[in-house]
């Protein structure tokens, strides 16, 4: 068995208490302090996230917006400088190779944002379809990677900065931003995984664990928590947020995974999938995601059966219990017809069914 990887914060992890997993090869922390105390610090002051596992991607070049708007589901040409977009790399079947951001550094030079366990294979899908005029370097080595999310949080990382962080609108950046004590600048945008406001920050690796104990110091009086994959999850599912793998796959299309807003079948130029997700897109998925809430007792997981009668419906992406809610809640990509709000279902869990009903999502909203 091949030794896990590490992210630079790694020697840090056991002074905060950190319980590391196996997550796709990456020795990361499932939780520090507890994944229901992370989850409700997120929601209410702020938590603090090491996501130097994801991967990065720089394409560059005089063709390099012709060459992603080829790649990508979304409409590069109506990003400007220092915006950032949500976007998807498809499979001629309309399957999604990953869900990913773009970043506009220039008008030549975008950095995209990979899942981790998806970083060699989106670089080589990219390297397989190249054009002239545009380059692609995995450039994951060069960063570490921190998210700040929380209602606090634009206070506790503007202690740390001269840059006036309330400039920075939701999905847009500033990448020469100075931290005190650190050397490099650093790129700071405004986006996340959680459903709440914060800030995802790209630095020199070196320079990571050196900010995450100041970002950690700063918050003290905010009630900052260091957050593990546990609460990610957890947070990133009550906000109705995708996770490659179990809401999106290579089985799976933005489509029917109700990511319709990221793919633009009418942008100037064609991009792979683009037949199959325009068909769907008009005429309405067979699949749909759909929020499902238990009637009985027990918690819907991953990949456990939906049915409707004897009939096998459709299948559970993720669920859990909610800690805002309080409820035991899923997603569950099931067939259309029985999507509308309030039709009962039964979930296979082990050797029972179970009742359940259609529910809205997402399950929680920031207000």
């Amino acid at each position: 068995m091949s030794e896990l990887k590490k992210t630079p914060l790694f020697p840090l992890y056991k002074e905060y208490g950190a319980k590391t997993v196996d997550f796709g090869g990456w020795a990361l922390p499932v939780q520090f302090t507890g994944i229901k105390k992370e989850h409700e610090a997120t929601r209410t002051k702020a938590g603090l996230f090491d996501v130097s596992h994801m991967g990065e991607i720089l394409v560059e070049g005089p063709e390099s917006e012709l060459f992603l708007q080829k790649m990508l589901t979304n409409d590069l040409s109506k990003l400007t400088v220092n915006r950032a977009q949500y976007t998807f790399m498809c499979y001629e079947n309309g399957g999604t190779v990953d869900d990913l951001l773009v970043y506009k550094k220039d008008e030549d030079q975008f950095l995209l944002v990979v899942n981790a366990a998806n970083t060699t294979n989106d670089y080589e899908w990219l390297k397989q379809h190249v054009i002239d005029g545009a380059t692609v370097k995995n450039v994951s080595d060069e960063y570490a990677q921190l998210a700040i999310q929380g209602p606090k949080a634009e206070q506790i990382v503007q202690k740390l900065t001269q840059t006036d962080l309330s400039e920075i609108k939701f999905f847009r950046f500033q990448d020469d931003v100075h931290f005190e004590g650190l050397q490099a600048k650093a790129l700071v945008s405004r986006t996340g995984y959680t459903g709440e406001d914060g800030f995802e920050i790209y630095l020199a690796q070196s320079d990571g664990p050196v900010l995450w104990e100041k970002i950690l110091q700063a918050g003290v009086e905010e009630g900052i928590e260091p957050v593990g994959l546990g609460a990610r999850d957890t947070l990133r599912f009550e906000a109705n947020l995708a996770l490659y793998g179990q809401e999106l796959t290579k089985d799976i299309t933005p489509i029917e995974a109700g990511l319709g807003f990221a793919v633009k079948p009418q942008k100037d130029v064609d991009f792979i999938g683009k037949d199959v997700l325009s068909k769907q897109k008009e005429e309405g998925p067979e699949r749909k995601l759909t929020g499902i809430e238990m009637i009985d007792k027990g918690i819907p997981r991953h990949s456990y059966d939906v049915f409707k009668g004897e009939t096998k419906i459709g299948t559970v992406t993720s669920g859990t219990q909610s800690p805002t809610l309080g409820k035991n809640v899923g997603l569950a990509l099931i067939h259309h017809s029985f999507t509308e709000e309030g039709e009962e279902l039964e979930i296979q869990v082990r050797k029972r069914r179970l009742k359940a009903k259609v529910v809205p999502i997402p399950f929680y909203k920031r207000k």
